[in-house]
């Protein structure tokens, strides 16, 4: 699917070259975190500010995860083998706010209140559906090392980071039914899911058709 437009940027970026580009992603990653404690200076959390932060945190978790789940998709349509480095980088951003999401939630909104907080989680799917997903995320950003990729595998690996879909599903699941009213946000992030999600069926069935047509390799003949 590269070439085109795309074909300008190489798909493997000289080490300087990609060393900025990774800098300003990080710089563009950490910028929400900087944006809320600017508001939380400036007075600017409004009426409700331990909702504003939970809802802050929540709502970045969830476009951080996207985002990364949005990387092998664009590789494929680009040909930029370069953005698959960015990846982890994303990813580990996506826990990361999820963490700070879920602290905030147990210690400003709870003040560590465990009987109360075990109570809500299983009493309401949204925090059930919440927090679900969080867990979820905890062996993918454990196992991001590369170490853990040659330790497990790379196809096992693999077969565990796909959990970052199902968190993703619980992620906006939980969203959805936290706003209540206007549900549009949620609902654009579902579709894109839902697009990324397609996205990576069809590519798979492609790919698994092509190498089924130009059968057998040497080493599998050889076999």
């Amino acid at each position: 699917m590269a070439g085109g437009p795309f074909a300008a940027v190489p798909a493997a970026l000289p080490p300087r070259v990609f060393a900025a580009v990774r800098a300003v992603v990080f710089a563009l990653a950490l910028a929400p975190l900087a944006e809320l404690v600017r508001l939380g200076l400036t007075g600017g959390l409004g009426a409700n500010p331990v909702e504003f932060v939970l809802r802050w945190l929540g709502t970045w978790t969830l476009v951080a995860l996207l985002a990364t789940l949005s990387i092998t998709p664009l590789r494929w349509m680009t040909g930029w083998a370069w953005l698959l480095r960015l990846r982890r980088m994303l990813g580990l951003y996506a826990f990361f706010y999820g963490t700070l999401h879920v602290t905030s939630y147990v210690w400003i909104d709870h003040f560590f209140d465990w009987t109360q907080i075990v109570d809500d989680i299983a009493k309401r799917p949204y925090l059930t559906f919440g927090f679900l997903a969080y867990v979820l995320m905890v062996p993918l950003a454990v196992t991001s090392t590369n170490s853990m990729v040659r330790r497990m595998g790379g196809r096992n690996w693999q077969r565990l980071h796909r959990l970052a879909y199902v968190s993703a599903a619980g992620g906006v699941v939980h969203y959805y039914w936290l706003v209540k009213a206007d549900t549009s946000r949620p609902v654009r992030y579902a579709l894109l899911l839902a697009l990324l999600l397609a996205v990576r069926v069809w590519y798979g069935r492609t790919a698994a058709a092509s190498a089924s047509r130009r059968g057998p390799g040497p080493a599998e003949l050889a076999r």
